[in-house]
Parts: structure tokens; sequence; C-alpha cells
């Protein structure tokens, strides 16, 4: 008799664990971008919140928190519960070079996220005023080297990773720059165009379509290789400064305690995303590499970059 009932006592047992399980996501998902719309975090968050959309069970929109160096928005993602339904796609700025500036952060972009994936690259350059007299890294050094004062460098903001490749490239080719720093890529560029300034550290994406509108021109790029799409364009690692690199990224996260299982689950789902042909062509489109990782893959890059930051801004005596 106890053998006879025993298989249907312990089906009747298990019956409430099965229930329990309810599907994820149960409730729509957001990704909280730490800058306005049309940035190339923005950009690439929005492209991937709506490939989720078509995926998941619930719709996956984007929040944008501008402002701050991105603190406000960081300080919000990383007290959010972490149930999966809030996702933070931080660039460079926020996630490394903040901890390199900011003395007491009242973060800490790897004890308080969990790393999802990388989503891309974003190739940095130097951009000139047409009249600027050099017109590729050769001539910018130069030129660099016989300004009496140092050339003005503008720059979307102080520590801004575009900031900062610029001090590291100033380091490696042993020159000095006046760094020029705007509230934002738009107003240097302004500027850049206007002539007030001869040239500028900015994002290949932000600057390539004034560029191809003959506003501006590219000196080099910062890549350690030339970028398919401006194939024309050398970089500064295979002219004057070898094995320089400088690029700026967009990563996604969630905050600290995520179930392993969830976050398993959104690495798959949008490195899936950003392996599909039409989807990197898109991203590739708005100036910038599609770069899918494994959480390890993230968690070591993220490391990395952090502390890369955290010895140029020692170098360069930079803090906000």
């Amino acid at each position: 008799m106890r053998r006879r009932h025993l298989p249907g006592l312990t089906l009747l047992l298990a019956a409430p664990a099965v229930h329990a399980q309810v599907p994820w996501p149960d409730r729509p998902v957001r990704i909280i971008v730490p800058f306005p719309p049309g940035q190339s975090t923005d950009i690439v968050a929005r492209l991937v919140a709506d490939e989720l959309s078509r995926r998941w069970p619930q719709r996956v929109v984007v929040e944008n928190r501008a402002g701050g160096a991105g603190v406000p928005a960081m300080e919000v993602a990383a007290r959010a519960a972490p149930d999966g339904t809030t996702l933070v796609a931080g660039s460079i700025g926020p996630m490394a070079v903040n901890a390199a500036v900011i003395p007491r952060l009242s973060y800490d972009p790897e004890r308080d996220f969990t790393p999802l994936t990388n989503l891309s690259l974003v190739p940095l350059c130097i951009v000139a005023h047409p009249g600027f007299p050099a017109n590729d890294p050769a001539g910018f050094l130069a030129a660099a080297r016989a300004a009496t004062p140092p050339l003005s460098m503008a720059t979307a903001g102080p520590a801004s990773g575009a900031h900062m490749a610029a001090e590291l490239l100033a380091h490696r080719l042993g020159i000095q720059l006046s760094m020029v720093h705007y509230r934002g890529s738009g107003p240097a560029i302004t500027d850049l165009i206007a002539g007030t300034v001869p040239l500028m550290s900015d994002s290949l994406a932000s600057a390539l379509p004034n560029v191809r509108a003959g506003r501006l021109k590219l000196i080099g790029v910062s890549t350690r290789g030339r970028v398919s799409w401006a194939p024309e364009v050398p970089s500064f690692a295979e002219t004057v400064a070898p094995g320089h690199e400088a690029v700026g990224w967009n990563g996604l996260a969630a905050p600290a305690g995520l179930p392993p299982e969830i976050a398993a689950r959104i690495n798959a789902d949008v490195t899936a995303i950003l392996r599909d042909p039409a989807v990197i062509a898109r991203i590739e489109e708005a100036g910038m590499l599609a770069d899918p990782q494994s959480q390890a893959q993230f968690a070591a890059f993220l490391r990395a970059e952090i502390q890369r930051w955290r010895e140029v801004a020692r170098m360069a005596n930079v803090t906000l």
C-alpha cells in the first residue's frame, strides 16, 4: 500500500513547485541609458530593445536618464530589483572612466552590477576643421610639435571617453594639447565647424555625418587598423603611434544579484542579435562595431578598462 501511493504523493508534493515557476520576463523590461536620445549608446540600446521585443513575451523599452556624467542613471540601475526587468546600457564613461576620475563615486561598476555583454565598440578619431593644415596623423604630429602655444582640442566634456583617448594619444606621441571641454559633442562640433577650435577628439559615429558632408575632415582613427566604412583614413597605430588603441564602447549590465539563469538568457539572446548580419550592418551604418561577448569576457574587459583609464587619469591628472 505504501509503495502504491508514494508515486502519487511525490507528484502531488512536486506540483506546487512546478506551478510556481513563472515565465520570464513576465513584465516589461526597461533598459536605462545614461545619455540623451541619438547618442551611440542610445542607438545600439534601442536597436537591441526592438529585437528583444520580438523575441520575448514582454516589451523592452529604453529609458533615457541623461546628465551628471551618467552617475544618476547608474545609481538608479544599481538600486533596482535584480529581477531582470531593469537593465542598463552603460558606456566607457559611466562604467569605467568614472571610477577613475570621481573620488567618491556612489556606485561600484564591478560590485554593484552583473555584467551581461558588451554591445558595440565605438572607434574614436581626431577630426579637424577643413582649414587645418594637416590631413593625416603624421601631419598632425608635426603641427602639434611645432605649435606654440599647444594646439586646442575640443572634447564632449571632461573625462569623457574621447577626452581620455586624446590624453592617452598625447602621452604616446609626447606632445602637449590644450583641452577645450564642451557640454556634449553637439556644441563642440558646432564650434569646430565654425573654426573656433581647430581640432576635436570625437567618436567616429558622431563625426562621420559632417565629414561626409565636407564640413570637417578626418585626421586619423584610434583603432589598431582602419575601419571598413572609412578605409581611406589611416589609424594612428599604423603611422605614428605603434600599438595605440583607444575605443569607446557600450555595454549591457543588470543590478548585482541577478539570478544566473536570467543572466544567461539575456546574454544568449542579446549576443545572438548582435551576430545577426542585418543588425551588424545597421550598427556599422551608425559608425560602430558589434561586439558580442560572454559574461566572463565582458567582466574581464570591464576590469581591464577600469584599470587602464585609472592609469591615464593619474598620468594626465584628470578628476571630476
